[in-house]
């Protein structure tokens, strides 16, 4: 499958239980924080096709904690919430992620966002998976819809919004 340049990527490392994650947005790293730590959430993680994310809440500050509400595909309500771990605006942001589907799970989820000279770098490390899970495989072809979706909402706001 051949994609553009500044298309999301990810790296599933199952061994390890671990993926990387990343991408290029045209866009600050103030507004892609911002899209990530907000409300705003709601309004592009997920698509019709797969699951919606309803609600988001988060406490922005070390140990503060978040919540996101969502429906699948099927109808049927989950939920994924932590704690923030990290925190660096607009650069970093750690935060650990319990999921309520498949058993649930307990990990961790990094986004490093590095300013480029048209926009920014977003790079997730989601750590923490128990090796070989199917959980962790699952969540690396997640993640490189997740940005996606962050890349298309963000590129619907004209260039003044950024």
């Amino acid at each position: 499958m051949s994609r553009s340049p500044g298309a999301a990527r990810a790296l599933a490392d199952p061994a390890a239980g671990s993926i990387v994650a990343t991408v290029e947005i045209a866009a600050s790293p103030e507004r892609i924080f911002a899209a990530l730590t907000t409300p705003e959430v709601a309004q592009w993680w997920g698509s019709a096709d797969t699951y919606r994310i309803q609600r988001w809440q988060m406490d922005l500050r070390v140990g503060g904690k978040w919540r996101s509400e969502g429906v699948s595909i099927d109808g049927h309500p989950f939920t994924v919430h932590g704690e923030v771990l990290e925190l660096d605006p607009p650069r970093l942001l750690t935060h650990s992620w319990q999921y309520d589907w498949d058993g649930g799970g307990h990990t961790v989820v990094r986004y490093e966002i590095q300013p480029l000279e048209h926009g920014a770098r977003v790079t997730v490390r989601h750590t923490g998976f128990p090796p070989y899970s199917e959980a962790c495989k699952s969540h690396g072809s997640g993640w490189e819809r997740v940005l996606g979706w962050l890349s298309g909402h963000l590129d619907s706001f004209s260039g003044a919004a950024r």
